[in-house]
Formats: structure tokens, C-alpha cells, sequence
């Protein structure tokens, strides 16, 4: 590390800024493992959701999601 603040200052923008030279692997055993699970709970979770709740509950999901969507459309 340089004793010039100003010098050390650069470095540790240049070293938290620079891309790592050793490219992470996209396919590698973890990040197909957490896919995985990911995708588990994304397929099971609205069917889940939906059985667990009431029918007004989820009509007063669904008439709220309308209202933020119409009222993003008018903006």
C-alpha cells in the first residue's frame, strides 16, 4: 500500500472498482444447486399460497395488485 494518501486512496477505488481477472464460473456445482432450489419453491409456492388462503383473502390481493397496476399506468 503507498504511504501517499492520495496514492492509496486511487488503489483501493481501482481495486474495488476492477472486474477479478479469474471469471467466475456461471455453471458451477453451487450455482446450479441453488437454481435448483429456487426454481423447487418458485414452482410449489403460488399453488401453496393460493390454497391457503380464502377466497375473499385472495380477492383482496387481486383487487389490490389492479389498483397498483392501473395506477402505475397513470403516471
Amino acid at each position: 500500500m503507498p504511504s501517499d494518501p492520495n496514492q492509496a486512496a486511487a488503489l483501493t477505488v481501482k481495486l474495488a472498482t476492477e472486474e477479478s481477472e479469474q471469471p467466475i464460473a456461471a455453471n458451477s456445482a453451487i450455482s446450479q444447486y441453488l437454481a435448483t432450489i429456487g426454481r423447487k419453491g418458485g414452482i410449489k409456492g403460488g399453488k401453496a399460497r393460493a390454497k391457503a388462503l380464502s377466497k375473499s383473502q385472495r380477492t383482496e390481493i387481486a383487487k389490490k395488485a389492479a389498483g397498483v397496476r392501473w395506477a402505475a399506468k397513470g403516471k
